[in-house]
Order: C-alpha cells, then sequence, then structure tokens
C-alpha cells in the first residue's frame, strides 16, 4: 500500500533505535555531497525524521510512504520497484520490514545527506540531485572509487576542492536497488551486533551477497544467453 504524507518533522530521534542498538544510516563527513555508502554512523547527528515505532500488529507486509523529494532532487525508486526488487529475496528476510519512507530532502538534512537510513523496523531512501551529479568537497577515498566502479558510477575532479560523482539513470538505479536498499535491510536482520562498526561490516556484507552479487550473476546470465542466441542464429 502506497501513499503520499505532508512532511511532519520532529526533533531529531536518540542515537538508539527500538532495539537499544545505534540507528544505522548511511552518511559521511561535513559538507555538501560529502555522503558516501558504506560508512558508518559518525557524530550525533540525526537527521529530522518521522520515527515510526514497530507495530506489535505487524502482518508481514509493509507499507511505503512517498514523501515530496524536495527542490532540485529526485527519488531514484517507485513503489514497484521496491517491491519487484524485495520481492526476489527469501519471505523471511523481508517479513521483519515494516515501512519504506522515500523521504524529502531538506536544508537540515543537507547537514548529514543520506542514501539510506535504518530505524527500527523502517527503512529511509533518500532523492538525490536532479541532474544525478553530486558535488563533494573532499577527494573520494579507496572505497568509494571502488564502490563508484562496482556500479558504474564516475569520478570526476573540478578543483583542488571539488570533486563530482556523476551518475546515469541505469547506475543509479542499479546502486539504490542492490546496495543501498538491500544494506539497509540487512541492518533490520542483524540482531547479534550491537556496536555501530560491526553492524556496519554485516550490512556491507550483506548488500554484497544478497544485492550485488545476486545481481550481476543475472547480468552474466543475460549475456551469455544473448551470445548463444546471436551464435545460434
Amino acid at each position: 500500500m502506497s501513499r503520499r504524507v505532508e512532511l511532519n518533522l520532529k526533533a531529531p530521534a536518540p542515537a538508539k533505535n527500538n532495539t537499544g542498538r545505534v540507528a544505522s544510516r548511511r552518511v559521511a563527513g561535513a559538507g555538501k555531497g560529502a555522503r558516501i555508502a558504506g560508512s558508518p554512523v559518525r557524530g550525533p547527528y540525526m537527521p529530522p525524521e518521522n520515527w515510526y515505532e514497530p507495530s506489535e500488529n505487524h502482518n508481514g507486509q509493509f507499507n511505503v510512504i512517498e514523501q515530496a523529494a524536495g527542490l532540485g532532487y529526485r527519488h531514484i525508486l517507485g513503489e514497484d520497484e521496491i517491491r519487484e526488487r524485495l520481492s526476489l529475496l527469501p519471505a523471511w528476510m523481508v517479513k521483519p520490514l515494516q515501512i519504506v519512507q522515500l523521504s524529502q530532502m531538506t536544508r537540515k538534512k543537507r547537514r548529514a545527506p543520506c542514501y539510506g537510513m535504518q530505524w527500527g523496523n523502517t527503512i529511509y531512501l533518500y532523492p538525490i540531485e536532479q541532474n544525478l551529479i553530486e558535488n563533494f568537497r573532499r577527494a573520494p577515498k579507496p572505497a568509494q572509487l571502488i564502490e563508484a566502479k562496482m556500479f558504474g558510477a564516475r569520478w570526476e575532479r573540478i578543483s583542488s576542492t571539488s570533486w563530482n560523482l556523476i551518475w546515469s539513470e541505469s547506475t543509479i538505479r542499479d546502486f539504490y536497488l542492490n546496495n543501498v536498499l538491500i544494506h539497509e535491510l540487512g541492518h533490520i536482520l542483524d540482531e547479534r551486533n550491537t556496536r555501530s562498526i560491526d553492524r556496519e561490516r554485516y550490512a556491507e556484507w550483506f548488500a554484497l551477497e544478497y544485492g550485488y552479487k545476486p545481481s550481476r550473476r543475472k547480468v552474466y546470465a543475460e549475456r551469455a544467453a544473448a551470445l548463444y542466441s546471436g551464435e545460434a542464429s
């Protein structure tokens, strides 16, 4: 079920979620465009959000809530794409998920921009710049370079203090479907780790095993099928 809601910002949530674990989000250092994927939680700042307490009467189905992306931003995934991607996972993995919110980008949220965040049984997916070009004030770290290459994004140096991370329609969709979404689901399923660094490592492993690798196997299989079909004809 999908419903569009008006933004209702609350004060920043406490640093821990309903389970007592540190809330997990994919953030980065200070500065516009500083967000990076796969980094541990840094600092006490939590973006103002709608926080949803887990429902005790959860029937195993999740809702999708869509907010307006915000001026100059756009959502990458729609409800149908989210449901289709998660349907490829075993049912027990998706069962704890209760809400996926497509969040609005605001001025306050730009202080610590995110690709995605998990709190309790909710996944928050954040919009990206309308032109799919993110500006960073610091040089990309090796991990950022590797991840960009994995998903087909391109880094471009603009000046000594400015770098652009450039996406295409297909690469950014691939990144959100097979990395961000699956990464945050991994946080929901992680009932063992309590330290943020350990939770982040688990979510990165989960996204690699259940997001990146299966998607690549599908691509290679399709390429092989197309090649075989061409040779046969």
